[in-house]
């Protein structure tokens, strides 16, 4: 008897166990805020997609610029914030970057823009899912940067 009732509880909690979806982070924008030739400024922002049915707390983020396999920006942010369920949230963060050497090698191309790739995760306060990681690629103008 205690051996089919803890077999119904079993069976109870693997079929009420809530499901949960992998929610989605995306790189809105990078836009140069401000820099000098050893120094830049970075505003990132960032979309997080929350397609659960309960909230998701985001305890931090870490990000990397990488700029022809090599990078060039890193940024950290332990500012929380909670994503509703079934919602969205936009948040952003300031990495630091030196392109003054990235810069001089595109001096020559004449190019209008240059091609990123954006990596980094940002962490969860949720005892089954600790890192939502996010690799994104895209291109940022030179003009601004000039």
């Amino acid at each position: 008897m205690l051996r089919q009732l803890l077999l119904l509880l079993l069976f109870c909690a693997s079929g009420c166990a809530p499901k949960f979806e992998r929610p989605n982070l995306d790189v809105v924008s990078i836009e140069m805020q401000h820099g000098n030739l050893l120094q830049q400024s970075f505003l990132v922002k960032f979309q997080i997609q929350n397609p659960n049915r309960r909230a998701l707390p985001v305890s931090g983020l870490h990000a990397e610029l990488n700029v022809g396999g090599e990078r060039i920006a890193s940024g950290v942010s332990n500012r929380a914030f909670v994503v509703p369920p079934m919602g969205q949230s936009e948040f952003d963060m300031t990495i630091t970057a030196n392109m003054a050497l990235m810069l001089l090698r595109l001096a020559n191309q004449h190019a209008d823009s240059i091609d990123y790739e954006m990596t980094g995760a940002a962490s969860l306060d949720l005892p089954f899912l600790h890192d939502l990681p996010f690799h994104q690629y895209g291109s940022l103008p030179l003009k601004s940067v000039q």
